[in-house]
């Protein structure tokens, strides 16, 4: 039995996650058949939608600190109810299952080859408000899945800000300015920074000019779902 399925069995007892059908793993096959996965043709670097898998006209015109992202799911239906079922009811058990099926996704990719992985780091009073982070939590799986060293400790979050989903796209990027610090030497690693969405990619790209600035020598994102475009969500 693959890992995935005994994880999910241990902890639900083998009913569908979702709809609560009999499952093998954490969702039944027909839940597992409707999840959003990412198609093959999206700009390598930032994984939104690109004819051919080409690089994009966002990422020709505004280059991203970051040089590449890797995403399991897009973010709708289930992938959003569990995504939030993760962040904000506590439920941790999810964090295995994502964790490894952002492994796979990630194997299939051209950005697998890093020398650690760093889940984005979460504000010190949000961590204690909400008690764990979610990104932590799948970065630990993927990384064991992987056999990869899990590395929180290359960058902290020194500024506390307002949560990026409650504020307009445009004003992300100002948001996380100045809002991250490598206290330990990153010269010359390829990292993969790990997050639960990635949406405007403001704070992704914040960490991977962070890193850069303290001479890693290239930083990919590895997300478990995408938002697409505004214009192209449900």
């Amino acid at each position: 039995m693959p890992a995935l399925e005994r994880i999910a069995r241990a902890l639900f007892g083998g009913s569908c996650y979702l709809c609560r059908g009999r499952a093998q793993g954490l969702l039944c096959a027909a839940c597992d058949a409707d999840l959003p996965c990412v198609g093959a043709a999206r700009c390598p670097r930032c994984a939104l939608a690109s004819p051919g898998g080409a690089l994009c006209g966002r990422c020709l015109v505004a280059p991203p600190a970051y040089d590449a992202t890797v995403a399991a799911l897009e973010y709708r239906f289930p992938a959003d109810v569990l995504v939030q079922q993760l962040k904000f009811a506590g439920e941790l058990a999810l964090a295995p299952w994502a964790g490894e099926l952002l492994a796979r996704a990630v194997e299939r990719s051209a950005a697998s080859r890093v020398d650690c992985v760093l889940p984005v780091p979460l504000a010190r009073p949000r961590l204690a408000a909400r008690g764990y982070n979610q990104a932590m939590e799948i970065a630990r799986a993927a990384a064991r899945t992987l056999g990869l060293p899990l590395r929180p400790e290359l960058c902290e979050r020194v500024r506390t800000a307002a949560a990026q989903a409650e504020l307009p796209l445009a004003a992300r990027a100002a948001n996380v300015r100045g809002a991250f610090a490598c206290p330990r030497l990153v010269a010359g690693l390829e990292i993969a920074v790990v997050d639960d969405v990635m949406t405007s990619g403001a704070t992704l790209g914040e960490i991977a000019r962070t890193l850069k600035a303290a001479g890693a020598a290239r930083v990919v994102n590895w997300v478990f779902a995408r938002t697409p475009p505004p214009a192209e969500a449900p």
